[in-house]
């Protein structure tokens, strides 16, 4: 870090905080300042049926001098801290603008994929070369199999059945049979095809489904109880956890770091920012304009009766995602609901529209048409991170900086998030000088901007971002469905 001074924009900060002010519905981290400060929870399936959260050390309320300050407590904020008291000796402090695991850990799909990012291995080798590819697959697929370990430590009623991934018309079943036979020749995965009959036989009654893909990786999980079950262990190891703590103003002032809270300056010496979705623009320059939030809205049913599990031949509850390009994920849960979320509004000054509601319980009719009509007893949405090129980063973006960041898994980060945690704490704790792993491009590079037309980065394009985003839309609806 340069001994000057650099000053980052400062909001004015806010009124001294206070726990469970009203949820916000039309939140929107690319126009807020911040995400308020101690807003209670989004009202969904994961908050109704978590239990009592853990304790955590409340809000700040004075000037603090720490080592490491972790902005973050999902999934990523609080293994990036779990790990670096664990296996570094570095008990850091964490800053939470509203509840604990608020953002993307209570709100998420809890569909843990052997993935991270929006491509798939054949897109890497496209991008990267077959070498590379295999790299990153050794490196995701230890990042899964950390994951499935910890949900056999964390109770999250973690179900280890795979991922169907279901073509939602014939034309996608080639496409579908040739990511397969890649995954087993290439990088020896147990992938294989299933017919629309085996899928209906063997898992469930999906009526659009043309056949599916099944990869024996996938662990669904309930997401917030497994963020708490990290957060558990974490403060088990001396890490405290500031709720109502949003980081409104940041200063370097002779290489520390001034993160201002309502209730006090935290003074840092190193930074890991773990936000995802709900990454403000004003929050650091090193991130504005490098991630694109976009939403994701869920539904759970009530519970289904015995007769609706027969009609629609829930065998098992291996969740489920289709291949359109706004995707549909969806699964049976514990006590017998079934959950289903996709991509919808824009902005989310438009989340509250119905027809948003309506996409979803349209699904629901056209996929098991028994459970048509069928009450929805939550309903929810959440931001997702998507970086500018469909892959995560998880690196430190300017090397005279003492700043961190892993962000960007594109709604593949149920799983990858807790290794990138592990990855991030090596990195901050300067254990990553020798590792070739860090090699790897979503280790050496940082988030790149939006790109024209697919050719440049470009900080111009970004105010136009929502403007290209209705339009994709529309045109991924029109290659989708006609």
């Amino acid at each position: 870090m340069s001994s000057g001074t650099a000053a980052f924009a400062v909001p004015p900060p806010s009124s001294s905080p206070a726990a469970n002010r009203p949820y916000d519905p039309r939140y929107d981290p690319l126009v807020a300042a911040d995400p308020g400060a101690g807003r209670a929870y989004a009202p969904t399936w994961w908050v109704a049926s978590a239990g009592t959260p853990p304790e955590d050390d409340g809000p700040l309320l004075h000037d603090v001098d720490v080592d490491v300050a972790v902005i973050g407590s999902g999934a990523t904020g609080m293994s990036t801290a779990l790990y670096l008291a664990q296996e570094h000796g570095i008990r850091a402090t964490v800053l939470e603008a509203n509840q604990a695991a608020w953002g993307c850990s209570s709100r998420s799909g809890g569909q843990g994929q052997n993935a991270s990012g929006r491509l798939k291995r054949s897109q890497w080798i496209g991008r990267w070369g077959l070498d590379t590819a295999k790299r990153l697959d050794a490196e995701i697929r230890c990042g899964f199999e950390n994951f499935r370990h910890l949900t056999t430590q964390i109770d999250c009623d973690a179900f280890d059945g795979g991922h169907l991934y279901v073509a939602h018309r014939p034309e996608k079943l080639p496409v579908l049979a040739a990511e397969a036979r890649l995954m087993r020749e290439q990088f020896g995965y147990g992938t294989r095809m299933l017919t629309a009959e085996e899928l209906r036989r063997e898992y469930c009654d999906e009526r659009e489904a043309a056949g599916a893909m099944f990869e024996p990786e996938g662990v669904g999980i309930h997401p917030l109880k497994f963020t708490f079950g990290l957060l558990r262990k974490a403060r088990g190891l001396g890490v405290t956890v500031h709720t109502s703590s949003p980081v409104q103003g940041w200063q370097t002032i002779g290489g520390v770091h001034h993160l201002q809270t309502p209730g006090g300056v935290v003074r840092a010496r190193r930074v890991a920012v773990c936000t995802g979705g709900y990454t403000g623009q004003a929050l650091s320059p090193l991130l504005k304009n490098r991630i694109m939030p976009i939403l994701s809205n869920s539904v759970v049913t009530r519970p289904l009766t015995d007769s609706e599990l027969q009609a629609t031949n829930f065998r098992s509850k291996t969740f489920l995602t289709d291949t359109r390009t706004l995707r549909f994920y969806y699964r049976l849960l514990a006590g017998n609901r079934l959950q289903i979320g996709s991509r919808s509004a824009v902005s989310g000054a438009d989340a509250e529209h119905p027809v948003h509601l309506k996409l979803l319980t349209d699904a629901i009719a056209r996929k098991f048409p028994p459970l048509a009509g069928i009450d929805i007893d939550y309903s929810w949405w959440g931001w997702v991170d998507m970086s500018h090129d469909m892959m995560p980063r998880i690196t430190q973006p300017d090397a005279d900086r003492t700043i961190w960041y892993a962000v960007g898994y594109g709604g593949n980060g149920v799983s990858f998030s807790t290794w990138a945690g592990k990855r991030l704490a090596e990195r901050v704790a300067g254990a990553d000088a020798s590792r070739h792993v860090f090699e790897l491009p979503i280790y050496h590079s940082p988030l790149p901007f939006p790109n024209v037309l697919g050719l440049v980065e470009s900080r111009a394009f970004a105010p136009f971002r929502r403007i290209g985003q209705r339009m994709l839309y529309k045109w991924y609806w029109l290659r989708d469905e006609k």
